[in-house]
């Protein structure tokens, strides 16, 4: 059977057939689970399977066929309401922490609203309404379900981690990449005023936009990721208990929230739960769920800091040529002087907050508020992560978090500052 994932990645077809792959692709993560496991919230960034799966398929319904499909039947008017996410603009929404409340309408109902968009969106796209704008918004909502399936499987992790039995999400998902690392070395960066963000060359969201120069100052940057080894190292060295390693908003924090080791490892820092289940910690394989205030500890622990983002987006440069830039050993260690596990494996804490770039401009109407609206009090993290879709990896591909989040794939690199 074609792995839906890879058949994605290399399909450059007919519109109608990449939106049949990408939809299909979402209903096949689900396939080990349970109804009842699709219901379940257990905190408020967590949503439900079945609300996840729902909203992509709300996102076609409301900005394409309701507006571009003459004599569209709206398949239930009360699930604008529950489906909407944040779009102001589009209308009231159900309030995101209640999610899990939402018994009904029920996890066969949701797929029934699906085939319904579905049909009605192939019979658009291969008719001859399809111009550029209709194509450029569907492409704009398949980029918006890929990332919705990086987050079906980031907050299953978190519910089913919640329950006592500790059952597996699904056995042949990807987990992020385990080396023999040796020494942590470090590789110069450049210095001096470079250019960072997308160059136009294929899809990109509007927040890696435009182009623009940076200054980078003399720097060192990670040959690689940061170890579950290493960082048990530094929790075993008492770190959590000192002050003078932590953000004041991170010390507070650890301590209120009672947190002394990455999210899903035990208390004896042996198991980790993955979406395979419970397994022991590899410890060559780089750390993971760990909150920004955890990852500069960790840095200041070390004698070092977390990398800008444009630091990084360079440092990556000669990486963005063809071929797969996904795992760590798929180019190990030929380019950028050996460093490795950029893209793939986990998503990068950068010391950068998020913000626009110069001359940033969002999409227009309600679609504005994919990004732009975010851009305060979260910070910038690059390289996606094991469950990140394959032609979502690229250089100027920026996510952001707030710095407590720990229930996504997180992990860190280190860099340095360096005499001129």
């Amino acid at each position: 059977m074609t792995n839906p994932a890879e058949a994605i990645a290399r399909n450059h077809g007919a519109p109608s057939e990449r939106y049949r792959l990408v939809r299909t692709a979402t209903v096949d993560l689900i396939r080990d689970l349970q109804p009842e496991d699709t219901v379940v919230q257990t905190m408020p960034d967590v949503s439900p399977t079945k609300w996840h799966l729902a909203h992509v398929t709300w996102f076609f319904e409301c900005f394409v066929l309701k507006t571009h499909k003459p004599g569209y039947r709206v398949f239930d008017e009360a699930f604008h309401y529950l489906f909407n996410s944040y779009y102001n603009t589009a209308g009231v929404m159900h309030p995101r922490p209640r999610r899990g409340e939402l018994s009904r309408p029920t996890l066969a109902g949701i797929l029934d609203y699906r085939q319904h968009v579905d049909d009605a969106m192939c019979a658009l796209l291969e008719s001859d309404l399809a111009g550029d704008d209709i194509r450029q918004l569907v492409t704009l909502g398949l980029q918006h379900e890929q990332q919705h399936q990086e987050l079906l499987l980031t907050d299953i992790k978190h519910v089913l981690s919640r329950n006592p039995l500790q059952p597996a999400a699904r056995e042949n998902l990807r987990r992020p990449t385990g080396m023999s690392p040796g020494a942590y070395e470090f590789a110069t960066g450049a210095s001096g005023i470079v250019a960072v963000g997308s160059g136009g060359d294929g899809f990109c969201f509007d927040n890696e936009t435009p182009r623009h120069d940076a200054l980078l100052h003399p720097h060192a940057i990670g040959n690689r990721l940061v170890t579950n080894g290493e960082y048990r190292e530094f929790i075993n060295s008492g770190a959590y208990k000192d002050p003078q390693l932590w953000l004041s908003d991170g010390w507070t924090i650890i301590n209120e929230r009672g947190w002394r080791r990455p999210l899903y490892w035990d208390d004896a820092l042996e198991t980790e739960y993955t979406l395979a289940g419970r397994t022991e910690i590899d410890e060559h394989a780089p750390v993971c769920h760990i909150s920004y205030y955890e990852a500069d500890a960790f840095a200041r622990w070390s004698g070092c800091r977390l990398p800008t983002e444009f630091e990084w987006e360079h440092a990556t440069a000669a990486l963005a040529v063809e071929g797969n830039l996904r795992g760590g050993n798929a180019w190990h260690p030929a380019a950028a002087n050996g460093a490795s596990q950029y893209f793939g494996d986990v998503w990068e804490w950068t010391s950068s907050a998020y913000a626009p770039y110069p001359g940033f401009q969002p999409l227009g109407g309600s679609l504005g508020e994919y990004n732009g609206k975010f851009m305060c009090n979260q910070m910038t993290v690059r390289g996606g992560s094991c469950v990140t879709a394959d032609d979502h990896i690229r250089a100027s591909y920026r996510s952001f978090f707030y710095p407590d989040a720990r229930w996504q794939f997180l992990g860190l690199r280190l860099a340095k500052d360096e005499h001129a």
